[in-house]
């Protein structure tokens, strides 16, 4: 009989695999191993407690934590308990974490440390439905009501594990584990209503699209409480395959080369980081070393484009990459640990560039889609079937059409079953024939690649009734190796501006090559010569569009959209609204000059 629940799943692996390793974590400076027997005793001691704290089946319970092993074991306690996970960003202010405990009205709550308690008793007056809440850290000031992880797993003593193997037992595909509340890029976020089903399905879905071999580790370092990173732990829980839990986003580049994993997911702005540090030390190293690398580069770019139109590599390309490989790219991959076999980016749009430059490198960077509502899998290319600028072919199982306006949609055993207490809204995402429409415009090319090419919701409608897609601007925009992050604007304007944020490592190495290496990136930015730069790339992007697309007039910005300034989503979206009110007069004395100059 196949698992009615992802509970019932992981109770299988568990069985089976006994004492083989399933999670490494860092203690005391060391890696240490945690089998898959303890594993099955650490979430069935908190399906326990959970039962004792008075969880009854279809509750929900809040974690607020950062990505951590207790993290992954108090969400297979919950659904092993009978219960429904609701994971919250630990970026959120104090204000959004109490909004969300009300609006799921959790009736547990976990908590990380003292910084997520101190959150909790600005706001916990608000949290009529807690009945408990737990702390994962022991060391916290004032805990008041708070039960620590100690004694909240020892009140679990008195209730019969079998009472948990019997709510497992009961668990039924069509059963709510989780509500994950979307990002909330344009208000107030929604929580979507994910079943044991779509878990079960989609971790089927992408284990067939994705190459994890009997013996690949991963790193997981994003936010659980987001699906994207959900998936890849459900994924590899379901094969059996090790996860390796990273002592935090401070720590990738050491926790990589410490653990050597062979199988890397994440957002671009990570890929895009490790590429800057690259480029920093390239433009550090002598004039010999930089030829060399720019040598190899294109060497390594030239053979794997022959690859990706399934072309013949010539012997003497082969033989060229072949050293390119022993001078450069061999100690690019010893970055990520040496054995990396394939990356896979989601979460926003991957620059072409980028993924060219992973796969010169010999390590292939795979774009893929999904999204909160469809639990975070429909799309993902294959290393047998990749396409650089698409995010792949639809996964097994996957329906997938272009509606008559562009919009792109899904159905599936994926498809969340709504939003939570929100009917008006799942009413607009999911229509009477359970199509998920996406929001977002793309087209599907004949050998069935997905292209992204805008968001329907954040179309600019210029002064003169112009209909402009600001993420294809954003995108031709960021394709520049100059560029990091763009917004472009100019909804109820005469024109499209934009707000560029440079590349830092393309910035400074564009100094030393004109002997400004010892300005800051704000001077540098304020430099006509490189402002000329900018200019350049701006008019490249602007080559691929209509005249009423085109950007007319940009600012240089020094600074970084990030989530600490609320200009990025915990996934690393761009808060439209949240920068055009913070670059409210930037934006207005673009415009205002721009008239001046019209009246002279």
């Amino acid at each position: 009989m196949e698992p009615q629940s992802f509970a019932d799943q992981f109770r299988r692996v568990a069985a089976a695999l006994g004492d083989r390793v399933a999670c490494r974590i860092k203690r005391d400076g060391q890696w240490v191993a945690v089998r898959w027997s303890e594993q099955e005793r650490a979430v069935t001691a908190i399906a326990r407690a959970l039962v004792a704290a008075g969880l009854l089946p279809g509750e929900r319970v809040a974690i607020l934590s950062q990505t951590r092993i207790e993290w992954l074991q108090a969400d297979l306690g919950i659904l092993s308990a009978g219960g429904v996970t609701v994971g919250i960003y630990p970026s959120l202010l104090g204000d959004e974490v109490a909004w969300i405990l009300d609006h799921c009205g959790a009736s547990v709550l976990i908590v990380e440390n003292q910084a997520q308690w101190t959150k909790i008793t600005e706001t916990s007056a608000r949290s009529l439905t807690l009945r408990a809440i737990v702390s994962i850290d022991e060391d916290i000031q004032n805990p008041g009501r708070l039960q620590s992880w100690d004694a909240f797993l020892a009140s679990g003593a008195s209730v019969d594990a079998l009472e948990v193997t019997r709510r497992t037992n009961a668990l039924r595909p069509e059963d709510l584990a989780a509500i994950v509340y979307t990002s909330g890029t344009t208000g107030q976020p929604k929580g979507a209503m994910l079943t044991h089903g779509n878990l079960l399905f989609v971790t089927w879905s992408a284990g067939r699209s994705l190459h994890i071999a009997p013996e690949f580790e991963t790193l997981l370092f994003l936010p659980l409480a987001h699906v994207f990173a959900r998936l890849v732990a459900y994924c590899f829980l379901r094969s059996g395959n090790v996860i390796i839990f990273a002592e935090g986003i401070a720590h990738v580049a050491e926790n990589l080369r410490e653990t050597r994993p062979h199988f890397l997911t994440s957002v671009p702005r990570i890929f895009e980081k490790f590429r800057e540090e690259i480029l920093i030390t390239v433009g550090r190293a002598s004039a010999w070393r930089r030829r060399v690398f720019k040598w190899s580069l294109s060497v390594g770019l030239t053979a794997s484009r022959l690859e990706l139109e399934h072309r013949p590599v010539p012997p003497w390309l082969r033989l060229r990459r072949a050293l390119a490989d022993r001078l450069v790219f061999r100690k690019i991959r010893e970055i990520f640990g040496g054995r990396m076999a394939s990356m896979v980016s989601g979460g926003a749009p991957l620059k072409p560039a980028l993924a060219e430059f992973y796969l010169a490198c010999g390590i292939p960077l795979l774009e893929g889609y999904g999204m909160t509502e469809n639990s975070s899998f429909t799309n993902v290319n294959l290393l047998d079937r990749h396409r650089i600028g698409t995010v792949g072919p639809v996964g097994p199982g996957i329906e997938m059409r272009i509606n008559d306006d562009g919009e792109i949609l899904f159905r599936g055993p994926n498809i969340m079953l709504g939003y939570y207490a929100d009917p008006e809204a799942t009413a607009g995402a999911i229509d009477g024939d359970r199509w998920l429409h996406t929001g977002d415009i793309g087209e599907i090319d004949a050998d069935g690649f997905l292209k992204i090419t805008d968001r329907k919701k954040d179309l600019i409608v210029t002064a003169g009734g112009k209909k402009v897609a600001p993420q294809r601007v954003e995108r031709l925009l960021t394709d520049s190796s100059l560029i990091a992050q763009a917004l472009s604007h100019g909804d109820g304007r005469k024109f499209v501006s934009a707000l560029i944020v440079p590349d830092e490592a393309a910035a400074r190495q564009w100094a030393e090559t004109h002997n400004l290496g010892s300005l800051s990136l704000e001077e540098i930015c304020a430099t006509p010569e490189f402002q000329a730069r900018i200019a350049d790339a701006v008019a490249e992007a602007n080559r691929h569009l209509a005249s009423y697309e085109t950007v007319k007039r940009f600012r240089l910005l020094p600074k970084t959209f990030t989530i600490e300034t609320g200009e990025l989503t915990p996934t690393l979206k761009v808060r439209r609204r949240v920068v055009e009110r913070r670059y409210q007069d930037l934006l207005d004395e673009i415009y205002e000059t721009h008239n001046s100059l019209e009246r002279t």
